[in-house]
């Protein structure tokens, strides 16, 4: 059986042209401010992967099963209804710097946020930086 393929990949596709090319004021907006604060966290350009994931750097990982594959070691998606950000929350002071955030959801690995006014900027931008270490450190151990 040969193995499954990645559907989530880097592309050639610009984030810029990305970006620009949503309706949304609010929504562009955001993507440009979290863009910025990804860049100063992780210290990466930005990568689209697939047609909506904006990622920063790369890991490879590969699975016992024998599944393996690349993931970006830091990645969101401007998406209609809400900003969604991939973040781990296990790491030294995770539960405390949630707590600070601001107004959000969370399901499993992805921070869902309506719009960056409702969060504290420095706060997201220390929980991207820990995060991203975290994904260097232990890849897709998701918490």
């Amino acid at each position: 059986m040969a193995a499954e393929e990645n559907k989530t990949r880097p592309t050639a596709v610009s984030v810029d042209d990305f970006i620009a090319g949503f309706e949304n004021p609010r929504r562009r907006e955001d993507a440009v401010a979290s863009l910025k604060l990804y860049e100063e966290a992780t210290g990466f350009p930005a990568v689209m992967w697939g047609p909506s994931i904006t990622g920063f750097g790369t890991r490879h990982y590969r699975y016992e099963s024998g599944r393996e594959g690349d993931v970006p070691l830091a990645c969101f998606s401007p998406r209609k209804p809400h900003m969604t950000y991939y973040l781990h929350s296990r790491f030294d002071g995770g539960p405390e710097l949630y707590a600070r955030l601001g107004k959000y959801k969370k399901s499993g690995g992805c921070v869902h946020i309506n719009k960056l006014t409702d969060i504290d900027l420095a706060v997201l931008r220390e929980i991207v930086a820990r995060s991203f270490a975290h994904m260097k450190t232990h890849g897709l151990d998701l918490g």
